[in-house]
């Protein structure tokens, strides 16, 4: 995928400040849907452009901070509508019954500010947390505080970075994706420890304690 960001980035260098912004709010808010994205580079790229003066860096972060809590908000909401139903065929039954659903959704109730605030810096999560807390029925504006929040708090940095890159655009990239890598890892540690609690949940009857 690397050629293919290279050549999009080198596209980008030659685009009006108008599609610039279109750009970078595209990935911003397709990497809600589809995570391999590489919506941070996008987001780096279209701040070491508006360093360089070709687009505004606050025009730049609240494309993509707004772009991105939109493109949340909408998975929230396809949770919130289509969920409970979807989780009500077979299908969704191989995937939660439904005692595992009713922990699910309690554990929402409790945790759900933190625990959408800490998915929206991690890769894969950042996609689904969303959509499963519209479908446990917490309040839209709950959802929303923690991704405005931490969506602003990520994504400032990154814009801000890209900006202050200067000459230096190949290091700051490295770095970022370097980041990006152990920011995975530690995704994939996580994901691991929700699968053992999913199976160990599986097993459990809906009268046992989880």
């Amino acid at each position: 995928m690397g050629g293919l960001i290279d050549a999009l980035l080198l596209r980008m260098m030659h685009l009006p400040e108008p599609l610039i912004y279109t750009v970078v709010g595209l990935f911003a808010a397709v990497e809600n849907v589809f995570p391999p994205v590489p919506a941070d580079v996008i987001a780096l790229f279209g701040g070491f452009m508006a360093g360089r003066g070709t687009a505004s860096a606050w025009g730049v972060f609240l494309v993509v901070w707004l772009a991105n809590v939109a493109g949340a908000m909408l998975v929230y909401w396809i949770g919130h509508r289509y969920g409970e139903r979807f989780f009500g065929t077979r299908a969704g039954r191989l995937i939660l019954q439904p005692h595992q659903l009713e922990k699910l959704d309690a554990f929402y109730r409790r945790r759900g500010n933190i625990v959408i605030f800490i998915s929206r810096f991690l890769p894969m999560f950042r996609a689904v947390v969303p959509a499963f807390a519209g479908m446990s029925g917490i309040h839209p504006v709950r959802a929303a505080v923690p991704i405005l929040v931490a969506s602003g708090l990520w994504y400032g940095m990154v814009v801000y970075f890209g900006a202050s890159a200067g000459e230096n655009w190949d290091v700051i990239r490295a770095s970022l994706e370097s980041a990006g890598r152990w920011i995975y890892i530690v995704a994939l540690v996580l994901l691991a420890g929700v699968v053992w609690l999913w199976w160990r949940s599986r097993k459990k009857g809906p009268e046992e304690p989880a």
